[in-house]
């Protein structure tokens, strides 16, 4: 019987695409200043944002979003050696469905759409490993590792159970020691 490649459930926003980052420079643009990443820590961001929710139910805010940094080699070498699926919440801004599809397959196209699950709760979702950068998508998850992307809304908070990431290349060093 052959053994079966451990499934890894990834995020999209916070994880693969820098949703961090596009609420910063929609909000400079909106503003005419710039608010500081390190002023920022430990806040969710619709709550720094003054039209967070807005932004999120604006055309193409999803599809300009910016591709996290090592990414797209480190998740073409997971891909390659695990079963990969990329998950994301998007549910509650339909909007956005056709929007992070096309971005995915611009950035990841590796990735095919049978691999890509849109929902709603996350506690549906059946692997062995998950990145992600919510607690309430890892404190539901029952696999046998959790890796916290850290983001500025999560980083003052202690991990807990989960393992806490800053980087792509780290993800690799312990997927791949």
């Amino acid at each position: 019987m052959e053994k079966r490649q451990k499934r890894i459930a990834v995020d999209m926003d916070g994880v693969l695409a820098d949703v961090f980052e596009q609420f910063l420079d929609w909000d400079e643009r909106e503003h005419g200043s710039r608010q500081l990443r390190e002023n920022l820590m430990g806040q969710k961001e619709l709550e720094v944002f003054r039209n967070a929710r807005t932004y999120l139910y604006t055309e193409k805010f999803f599809r300009s979003l910016k591709v996290m940094q090592d990414s797209q080699e480190v998740l073409k070498r997971i891909h390659d050696h695990y079963d990969l699926y990329i998950v994301s919440a998007a549910t509650e801004f339909p909007q956005s469905l056709p929007e992070k599809q096309e971005w995915l397959l611009e950035h990841f196209p590796f990735i095919s759409w049978e691999k890509i699950v849109f929902c709603g709760s996350k506690q549906i979702i059946d692997a062995d490993i998950m990145i992600d950068d919510h607690f309430k998508n890892l404190d539901h998850f029952n696999g046998e590792l959790t890796l916290l992307y850290s983001q500025p809304h999560n980083a003052l908070a202690d991990p807990g159970r989960h393992r806490r990431v800053e980087t792509w290349r780290e993800i690799e060093s312990i997927l791949f020691p």
